[in-house]
Parts: structure tokens; C-alpha cells; sequence
């Protein structure tokens, strides 16, 4: 770090440059933080100097929990990465200040600060996802079993607009980047459906696929190009400006791709045969450069696009990878401000663990176990069962580095990175707040603080 500084005020490398290495190090360092905890049926986010502790449940106590019958869906403001929205099976969406909790090393419980319960105006069935509007964090846009996509306002947590698509739901994407505010919709039905926000219309559909479509993403730099994976095992993609819309699908068997007429795809042909899993296709990410797409499937593979030709990049990440639930599991990218140039880092939602691979190479970087995956209690107003803990959703926290999962026994939980300074300042801290600082430790800093009252008293002339 000091060497950094110091290149940096040679003007040796850039600001970027030394943002890019540390974020890099922090990312390296992320690990579980159990002391914060996310309670959905508390009144006020509070600080608190002991929990009692469920050693089955791993350290946190049946009744802190976000959601009861398990979070399916959760999403973080892309602006100031400071509201977290959650999504509950018992269809109840609660919206978050993550700023609440300020220091990671306090054990800390935060409430919602806003709740839309399950109600005649509201979804009647579980949350399938959720997006902020890419434009504005104060509207998102939620989607549900009960065939409803709606889009609400944060600030009063109304609904401003209901779409029937008389079919479940399972995804929607909202461009970044494009000024259509068309939503696509991977529903049961074997189309895409598109709902235009402006006009209020819900009618535009691409067909292609067989089956259910589970998974959508539309290009973070082209506003037209669409992505698609069904159920019947392909990968599309789509330009809604073309008649036919289909621009073909991705071959699992094709490490070469369409090169046309440069090399780079002009004037190629359509490919329109072909299957990027061998079983249904339930995760469809782009990266953040628009250059590669990564899907996953029930085929248990995650696979890399490159979308220049549309190949196979032949990543293989091993047989430690699990998927074999219907709903939508979307991997996590990080962003590439927070990496070294032409590194790629995925995150992985997998059964019973979180899983950390460089997207290019394959290789596993990190393991993260989740505490209490044997089985989880359900309430419910006439029974009481188990169901196995999976992790259902990631999100990643903009400004910082910050993974959040959630997870089917119905918590939120939080992995941050925690650096030998951090444990350093924090051992410091609670020194000083016990009055046991360190002798030698003390004169140092009466030192330096004699030395700068010394320094700020003289007065200096220019001459």
C-alpha cells in the first residue's frame, strides 16, 4: 500500500491504478460477517452488545430472520449502494438501510424501513425478483408467481403500475443503458414477453424458444440485444429491431464461433440450431463490458459466451457446481472497477455454499460454507416443517466492496472484507474503550501528538 502511495505521488500510476489494487485486496480478503443480522419482524435497527446464539442455526437465533418462509430474491441500488430490497416467499417485500450498520466488527441487527405485506394490491404469491430502475434507485420493479409484474416507489412503497402476463414470472430485465423502458419478462410461457413501462403495453412477445423461458438479460452497451435461456436447454439472442428478432443460439459444441466475412461476425450467418446445456438454462449474465455472456444450467455446467462470435470459451469451473431448481439462479459478476484489467470474478450461488472462480481460468478461489444447511424450521399459521437451505439470490453493494446473499431458511446474510488493518483499528478501538491501551502504544501516540501541536503553532512566512 505505502509503495502505491508512493509511485502514485511520483505520478508513476494513476488514482485508478491504485483504487483498482485495493479493491482487488479487499476482495481477496471477503469473508463472513455474523454480526450483522437482518430481522424483518423488529421496529428499529439498533446495536447490540450480545445475541444470543442457536449453535444449529449457526450463531443466529430462529427468530432473526428477514423473511419467514425464506428470501427468494434480493437486489442493492446500483447508485449509492446504500437500500437493499428483499423478496419473500409469503410474498412480502421489505426495503433496507444498509448504512445503518457502520462498523462490521459490532454485532448489529437491521430492521426494514418499509414493508409492502401481502395484501389485495400487492403480490399474492412468493417474490421471484426484483430491480431498482437502473435511472433512478427511488422506483424497482418486482415480479411475482401470481403472473403480476409491478413497479414500485421506494419512498412511499406503492405500487404505480400493475402488468397481468396471465403466466408465472420467473425474471425480468431492465436495460441500463437504453431509452426504451421496454421490461422483458422469462415467463412460463415459451416466449419472451416485453412490457413497455411508457405506453403501458404488454403485448410484444419473441418466440422461439420450446419451453419456458426462466432467465433474461438485456446487453449493458447494446440497447437492442437481448438474451434469453429456456427450459429446453438453449441460449438466445435477440435484436428487437429485426423482424424475425432472433439472432440465433448459442452451441454448447462450438468453441470457434461465427467469424464472417472479417473475422469479427459481418455479414455471418444465423445460427439457429444448437443447445448451451444439456437441460434447462435458469441463469443468463452479461459482463459489464458487454464482451461475454455466462449462463447456468440444470446440466450442473456454467459456461462462458464470447460474444463477439458467439463461441464457447470452454471455461470449465469442475463438478463441484450444483443447480437443479426451477427458479432463476443468476451468478454474480464483479464489477471490473474492482479488478485488475482483463480479470473477470464470479461469484456462485451453489446449494449449500457460496462459490468464488475466476470466470476466464475456472480455477476456485474461495469457498464460502453457509452455517446451519442441514434444515431449517418453517412457521406457519397451521404447520411446522424443514426444507433444505439453499442460497436463492447475491447482490453486490456499489462503492465498496460487499457481497450480500440470501437464502431459503429465510436470512440475509452479509460477507465484507475484513484486512489486518481493519482487525488492527478494531483491536485499537476497543482498547481505547476499555481504557487498556498499551503503554508503549500510548507514549507513541502522545508523541505524534505532541509533535503536531508543535508543528500547527509555528507560524511560517513564504518569502
Amino acid at each position: 500500500m505505502d509503495s502505491q502511495l508512493f509511485a502514485r505521488a511520483l505520478g508513476n500510476i494513476g488514482p485508478e491504478a491504485v483504487q483498482r489494487t485495493q479493491l482487488s485486496r479487499r476482495l481477496r480478503a471477503i469473508q463472513p460477517t455474523p454480526e450483522i443480522y437482518f430481522d424483518g419482524h423488529g421496529s428499529q435497527s439498533t446495536t447490540i452488545d450480545s445475541v444470543q446464539k442457536d449453535g444449529q442455526r449457526g450463531g443466529i437465533k430462529d427468530e432473526i430472520r428477514a423473511h419467514r418462509a425464506g428470501v427468494n430474491c434480493i437486489a442493492i441500488d446500483p447508485f449509492e449502494g446504500r437500500h437493499l430490497i428483499s423478496g419473500g416467499a409469503e410474498a412480502s417485500i421489505k426495503l433496507w438501510d444498509l448504512a445503518t450498520a457502520e462498523n462490521p466488527q459490532h454485532k448489529f441487527i437491521n430492521r426494514p424501513t418499509a414493508v409492502v405485506e401481502k395484501s389485495p394490491s400487492s403480490h399474492q404469491y412468493g417474490i421471484n425478483h426484483l430491480c431498482f430502475y437502473p435511472f433512478d434507485s427511488l422506483a424497482f420493479i418486482s415480479s411475482s408467481y401470481d403472473h403480476k409484474l409491478k413497479v414500485y416507489s421506494t419512498e412511499n412503497m406503492t405500487a404505480s403500475a400493475t402488468f397481468d402476463l396471465e403466466s408465472v414470472i420467473y425474471s425480468h430485465s431492465l436495460s441500463p443503458i437504453a431509452n426504451h423502458l421496454l421490461v422483458a419478462c422469462a415467463t412460463q410461457h415459451a416466449a419472451v414477453r416485453l412490457v413497455d413501462l411508457r405506453s403501458g403495453a404488454s403485448t410484444h412477445s419473441l418466440a422461439g424458444h420450446q419451453r419456458a423461458v426462466l432467465s433474461v438479460a438485456w446487453s449493458p452497451h447494446e440497447e437492442y440485444i437481448l438474451a434469453s435461456g429456456g427450459s429446453d436447454g438453449t441460449a438466445r439472442l435477440w435484436d428487437i429491431r429485426r423482424t424475425s428478432n432472433s439472432l440465433g443460439v448459442l452451441d454448447l459444441e462450438d468453441s470457434v464461433g461465427i467469424l464472417g466475412e472479417d473475422g469479427l461476425g459481418k455479414n455471418a450467418r444465423d445460427r439457429n440450431h444448437g443447445k448451451a446445456h444439456t437441460d434447462a438454462v435458469n441463469g443468463v449474465v452479461w459482463t459489464d463490458d458487454g464482451m461475454y455472456l455466462v449462463t447456468a444450467g440444470h446440466d450442473e455446467r456454467v459456461r462462458v459466451w464470447d460474444m463477439s462470435t458467439g463461441a464457447n470459451a470452454l471455461s470449465h469451473f469442475g463438478p463441484i457446481i450444483k443447480n437443479n431448481h426451477l427458479s432463476t439462479l443468476l451468478p454474480l459478476l464483479v464489477p471490473s472497477n474492482a479488478l485488475e484489467p482483463g480479470r473477470q470474478v464470479m461469484f456462485y450461488p451453489n446449494q449449500k455454499e457460496i462459490l468464488m472462480f475466476d470466470l476466464f481460468g475456472g480455477s476456485l478461489l474461495k469457498r464460502f460454507r453457509l452455517p446451519g444447511v442441514a434444515a431449517a424450521p418453517i412457521r406457519g399459521n397451521a404447520a411446522q416443517g424443514n426444507f433444505r437451505n439453499r442460497t436463492t439470490s447475491l447482490a453486490w453493494r456499489a462503492g465498496d466492496v460487499g457481497l450480500y446473499s440470501a437464502h431459503s431458511d429465510g436470512v440475509i446474510r452479509v460477507w465484507l472484507p475484513v484486512t489486518p488493518e481493519d482487525v488492527e483499528a478494531d483491536k485499537d478501538e476497543g482498547q481505547e474503550a476499555n481504557g487498556d491501551e498499551d503503554e508503549s502504544r500510548k507514549r507513541k501516540r502522545d508523541a505524534l501528538e505532541e509533535i503536531f501541536r508543535d508543528l500547527t503553532r509555528q507560524k511560517i512566512t513564504f518569502t
